[in-house]
C-alpha cells in the first residue's frame, strides 16, 4: 500500500509528426535516463509536442537529503544584456519547486563583483566617521541622491580586509587599526550577485590623508563624523537609509561597542 509520496522528477515523452512516440527522458533528483521507443502505446495526440507526466515514489522517507543545485536548476540559455558598468545578464531556466514540480522561469541578474564596507569608530569622542556622495538611482527614484555611508567599494582582487583598509585611506584619509569583522550578507538577492564583507574599523584622531576618492572613478566623497548616538538615531529619521550603514551601526550598538 503506498501511505507516502515524494516526487522523483518528471516523465517527458517525445511525440513526432507522425503521432509516434519517440523517446522518454526520465529526469529527477536521483538519476536521469533517455530511451527511444519505437511504436505508440499512446492515442492519438497532438504532433510535435512533449507529454509530461510527474514521477512518485512509495513510502518516501520523512525527512529526505537536501537536494544537490544541480537537481534544483536546469540552466536552459543565458543572455548578456549589459557590460558597460556591470554584468546585466538574463537568465532562462526550469526551477524544481518544493512539490517536485518543473517550473520554467526568467531572471535577471547585475553582477559588478563582491565588495568590502567598513564603519570607522573613533571611541576617544564616541564618534563614527561616514561618507556622503551622489548616488544616481536616489537621483532616478526622485529622493535625496546624497547618501550618508560607511566606506566601502569593490575588492578588484583584493581580500576584503586588505579591501576595506584601501577604501577607508581613499574616501576618508583615516588609517584603519583594528578590525572586527561583523557580517557576510547579501545586499540585494532577488538581482544582485553582490556579497559583502562589513567591518567595524577603529581610528584615532584626525585623519592622515585628504580623503575624498578617486576622481577618475568618479568620486567626490564628502568626510562626516557625528557622535554615534546622533548617526544612530538618524536610522529612525531615515537621513541614514543605506543598508550596509545601518547594519553596521545597529551591530555596533548591539555589542556594546561605545558602551
Amino acid at each position: 500500500m503506498i501511505n507516502k509520496l515524494s516526487s522523483l522528477g518528471e516523465l517527458r515523452f517525445a511525440v513526432s509528426d507522425d503521432l509516434t512516440v519517440t523517446s522518454f527522458d526520465v529526469r529527477g533528483a536521483n538519476r536521469s535516463m533517455r530511451r527511444t521507443l519505437r511504436g505508440s502505446p499512446f492515442g492519438a495526440s497532438e504532433p510535435g509536442i512533449q507529454i509530461r507526466f510527474s514521477l512518485w515514489q512509495a513510502d518516501a522517507a520523512p525527512n529526505p537529503e537536501p537536494l544537490a543545485v544541480s537537481d534544483i536548476v536546469r540552466p536552459i540559455k543565458t543572455t548578456t544584456l549589459s557590460d558597460v558598468w556591470g554584468l546585466l545578464q538574463r537568465h532562462e531556466f526550469d526551477l524544481r519547486r518544493r512539490n517536485g514540480e518543473w517550473q520554467h522561469q526568467f531572471r535577471e541578474t547585475y553582477d559588478r563583483g563582491d565588495g568590502a564596507a567598513v564603519l570607522l569608530c573613533d571611541l576617544g569622542d564616541k564618534s563614527v566617521i561616514l561618507t556622503r556622495q551622489f548616488r544616481y538611482p536616489a537621483y532616478y527614484r526622485g529622493e535625496t541622491p546624497f547618501l550618508l555611508e560607511a566606506c566601502a567599494g569593490k575588492l578588484d582582487g583584493d581580500d576584503p580586509e586588505a579591501c576595506a583598509r584601501k577604501e577607508a585611506a581613499e574616501e576618508t584619509g583615516f588609517t584603519v587599526g583594528r578590525l572586527i569583522k561583523a557580517y557576510d550578507c547579501f545586499m540585494s538577492p532577488g538581482s544582485v550577485t553582490e556579497r559583502l564583507t562589513l567591518y567595524v574599523g577603529f581610528v584615532e584622531g584626525p585623519a592622515g590623508g585628504s580623503g575624498g576618492g578617486l576622481e577618475d572613478e568618479g568620486e567626490d566623497i564628502e568626510i562626516v563624523r557625528l557622535p554615534f548616538a546622533a548617526a544612530l538615531g538618524m536610522i529612525d529619521t531615515g537621513e541614514i537609509a543605506d543598508a550596509k550603514t545601518i547594519l553596521l551601526l545597529q551591530y555596533a550598538a548591539l555589542r556594546g561597542l561605545f558602551a
